[in-house]
């Protein structure tokens, strides 16, 4: 048996080498045959077609860049391949490889030259990687360049790296080409002396084998990094978080400039396209976690007053607003989905920063060289006792990092973390300033939370990957209030305390069975270890004693699956098709959920898409855990069902030109499942209080629609402006089953979004930036107070019978940026000032009981925030 086994592996053997000889024999020839073409005045595509056609070779071009109409007298005899190309190349910038039977011909790399023009000014390195955008796999041989400047530049290695050395100090757009895909730009990349530029350029496979690569460069600037999404959503660019007038360095308030996203005064809540804040998901390195802001749902739910993500450590990441892909469950309105960047594993990198706001301090390099291994890390420590003149001090600190290590056989592996500490405090006044409730309170917040865990990524082959993370999150309020009487009695109002650990398996398989249809399945399984106790006073203003309103401590599960695929049904029209579903075993509610979309490009210049979504979400785990008796029976809110809501959107996107894109979005949106409270006008959708203290049923309906538009003007000569405009209406059904405008229902947003970069200096290498955001916004809606209880209560009362029959006046505000930034070699500075809510016109107002007078007291509200900041980075 052994012999005969021998016998065939060397049989296998001794063809594979025949073969093997046999084909490098046929392209040994091929490169020796002659070439003639004499004495004619032929274009470089005719010359070409000579060549495939005496050769048998096939030739690789990229036409949008290469000039090959232009025609040349040209006379070779019996020459070969390399002495024809080498002449039909020469003076145009570009060079060949043969690689096979192809001939590929890619720019040259210039990366030890530059040009003459720059030899003064400071360079640095852009490095970088083109990938599939389907499989995230490498694509070698790419040809990369900038297209300002289209001789800088070159092609990738096997493993799909680029690098490109000794660009100047500036703005470019980055482009990448390869035969058989469509050219993909990045664009408005910022390239500074003081620290490596890395980028990831995704391209998308063409469907259709072309002869030659004709397909006109790509700029998709909204494109989401989650190759599964073809409609509802848009990048959000770190850099624009860290320019843009509103961004703030905070991902949530840079996506208040978008079409169809309100934002919230004084806080970074974002309602988006009607919905309560509160209904939005976010998720880092693929998993939901709590959210990630600073003093989170204090002043309002789904919001707080800045992301504990730092910009420093933040990647591009995905925002969704509507009928999005079947891989996020349990998300009503959008999706925050967030990213981790790897570090520079090639150098150290430091920054520092200190401002009004506070310190912050990045590091970033090589854990090892050689293997590629790298580490990121952000720490910020803050007060806003500097930028609010000490009538508010809220001190916080926020700690992120991720460790990535490469392997050449096992994948790679990636540790990552993020954790919050939130402290606040207030003290009584003085009991001669005594007016309101609130001048007679103290009390403290403490807020904690974590998430973390390890990743692992597997490429099986180069159509398949797999990705697994095993994470956990973890969250913990407590919060204590106490009102000093007349007497000096102090009587405690208010003691929540809510603990929880969410331990999360995830993984999901990767696969593109075909230039035409990639799949992605996966699965998450979610354990919920949970300890609430909420007490609270039924009336502050009466001073009386708390009450038992929440209480649960245990564990439940959710498991969640779905599978979605991306069809090319040709290589202008492209499907998606997906189903995800979620159980919870708290109350054994479950769902399935269909996803759709549809995307036809008309030409390069015009797309239309079409989507649909059924979407749920959970509400928040202390609202299952109310009990009341009422009329002498026991009532909890455990067994509330999912809310649900039909997502339908239609996308028209018209790219002007190059640099100017204009978006149109009708939309519809059908809620149902909401939890209200019978026989009242009260909703979840309209709540904003950080404890509940109904029961609730859910039969409450609602309705979103409108039409979102978008103009956006990319970066060009460094000048950028966006404009964007909303009309829309949102109206929900509560226990009462009367229709009603919601509270978030403010008709029309509008933004104007503009900014202007200038090379300053002897040698034009500095930055001077101003940016600026104006915008205009109807009135949100409020509930009228209901004075007379309010005067037998001593505290605000609203006449929920006519909930949000009143509306605040519109709102005009704006944001301001401006910095500028010394670059030196090795090091550079940035000097920022930022001011959010300029105008301070909010259109709102609020209202205080005033115990000494016994009247309701109306106060405007406001929110001006400014962070005067210096950051060196070296």
């Amino acid at each position: 048996m052994n012999r005969i086994n021998t016998k065939k592996r060397a049989g296998k053997l001794a063809i594979f080498l025949f073969f093997t000889f046999l084909s490098l024999t046929t392209v040994a020839q091929n490169k020796e045959k002659k070439i003639t073409i004499q004495n004619k005045k032929i274009s470089l595509k005719e010359a070409f077609a000579q060549i495939e056609t005496q050769t048998g070779y096939s030739i690789a071009y990229e036409q949008s860049k290469l000039d090959i109409e232009k025609k040349h007298s040209l006379s070779l005899k019996n020459v070969t391949v390399d002495k024809a190309m080498i002449q039909l190349l020469k003076g145009t910038g570009y060079a060949y490889k043969i690689k096979g039977y192809h001939i590929i011909i890619s720019l040259q790399d210039n990366k030890q030259k530059p040009a003459n023009n720059y030899t003064q000014k400071l360079t640095q390195t852009i490095r970088g990687i083109v990938v599939d955008s389907k499989t995230n796999t490498p694509i070698e041989y790419a040809s990369v360049c900038i297209t300002e400047d289209p001789s800088r530049g070159g092609s990738t290695d096997e493993r799909g790296n680029f690098r490109i050395n000794n660009v100047p100090v500036g703005r470019y757009n980055i482009q990448a080409t390869f035969m058989g895909y469509r050219s993909s730009i990045i664009t408005e990349v910022s390239v500074t002396s003081s620290k490596e530029v890395f980028v990831e350029i995704p391209m998308d496979e063409n469907v259709q084998d072309l002869a030659e690569v004709l397909v006109k460069p790509e700029i998709k600037k909204d494109r989401t990094v989650n190759p599964m999404a073809i409609t509802g959503g848009r990048m959000i660019s770190i850099e624009e978080a860290s320019r843009f007038a509103n961004g703030f360095d905070d991902p949530a308030r840079l996506s208040s400039a978008f079409a169809g996203v309100a934002g919230d005064v004084g806080t970074n809540a974002v309602a988006i396209r009607g919905n309560a804040p509160q209904f939005t998901q976010w998720r880092l390195e693929g998993i939901e976690i709590p959210n990630p802001t600073h003093f989170a749902d204090l002043s309002g739910l789904g919001g707080g007053f800045l992301s504990g993500l730092s910009t420093q450590v933040i990647g591009n990441s995905d925002f969704y607003n509507g009928a999005f892909p079947a891989e996020y469950s349990n998300a009503l309105s959008g999706v925050f989905d967030m990213h981790l960047r790897n570090g520079n594993n090639q150098k150290y990198e430091h920054a520092f920063q200190v401002g009004l706001m506070g310190i912050d301090l990045a590091s970033e390099g090589p854990i090892n060289k050689k293997r590629g291994s790298s580490y990121l890390i952000n720490y910020r420590f803050s007060t806003t006792s500097l930028a609010s003149g000490n009538d508010i001090n809220l001190k916080y600190q926020d700690l992120a990092f991720k460790l990535n290590f490469p392997t050449r056989k096992a994948g790679t592996f990636s540790i990552w973390g993020l954790g919050l500490i939130d402290r606040n405090k207030a003290e009584v006044l003085d009991r001669s300033e005594w007016e309101t409730m609130g001048d007679r309170s103290s009390g403290s917040n403490k807020l904690d939370k974590l998430a973390g865990g390890l990743t692992h990524k597997y490429v099986i082959n180069e159509n398949t990957y797999i990705r697994s993370s095993l994470s956990a999150t973890y969250s913990k309020d407590h919060s204590l209030v106490n009102l000093q009487t007349d007497d000096g009695t102090i009587v405690q109002v208010g003691d929540i305390q809510n603990s929880r650990w969410n331990f999360v398996f995830n993984s999901y398989l990767n696969k593109k069975f075909s230039s035409r249809h990639t799949n992605r399945t996966g699965i998450t399984i979610t354990e919920l270890k949970y300890d609430l106790d909420y007490k609270v006073s039924p009336y502050f203003g009466l001073n009386q004693p708390m009450e038992q309103l929440s209480k649960g401590s245990g564990e439940s599960t959710v498991l969640s699956a779905y599978s979605s695929s991306v069809i090319n049904l040709s290589n202008n029209l492209t499907t998606s098709l997906g189903v995800t579903g979620q159980y919870f075993t708290l109350n054994k509610n479950w769902s399935i959920e269909p996803r759709v979309a549809l995307k036809w490009e008309i030409n390069p210049a015009h797309s239309l898409a079409v989507a649909y979504g059924l979407h749920s979400h959970r509400e928040r785990l202390d609202y299952y855990f109310v009990e009341q008796v009422i009329n002498g029976k026991k009532e909890s809110n455990r067994y509330l069902d999912f809310s649900k809501a039909h997502h339908f959107g239609f996308t028209y996107d018209w790219n002007i030109n190059q640099n100017l894109h204009l978006k149109i979005e009708p939309y519809y949106q059908y809620l149902f499942h909401i939890p209200v409270e019978q026989n009242s006008s009260f909703s979840i959708i309209n709540y904003e209080e950080f404890y509940l203290d109904r029961i609730l049923t859910s039969t409450g309906t609602a309705k979103n629609y409108g039409i979102d538009i978008t103009l956006e003007q990319y970066m060009k000569n460094g000048f950028y402006y966006m404009i964007t405009g909303s009309l829309f209406k949102s109206k929900y059904r509560g226990g009462d089953r009367i229709w009603r405008n919601t509270r978030l229902d403010k008709s029309y947003l509008v933004n104007l979004l503009a900014g202007k970069e200038w090379m300053v200096g002897r040698l034009k290498q500095n930055v001077l930036s101003i940016n600026g955001r104006l915008f205009f916004q109807g009135g949100g809606r409020y509930t009228p107070v209901d004075e007379e209880k309010s005067q037998e209560e001593r505290d605000i009362v609203f006449d929920e019978s006519k909930a949000y029959t009143k509306r605040f006046n519109p709102s005009i505000n704006g944001d301001v940026s401006i910095s500028f930034r010394i670059n030196k070699k090795r090091v550079s500075h940035k000097f920022s000032l930022k001011i959010l809510n300029v105008g301070m016109r909010t259109g709102m107002h609020f209202y205080e009981y005033n115990e000494r007078t016994s009247v309701v007291e109306e106060k405007d509200g406001s929110g001006l925030i400014p962070n005067i900041s210096y950051k060196i980075y070296f």
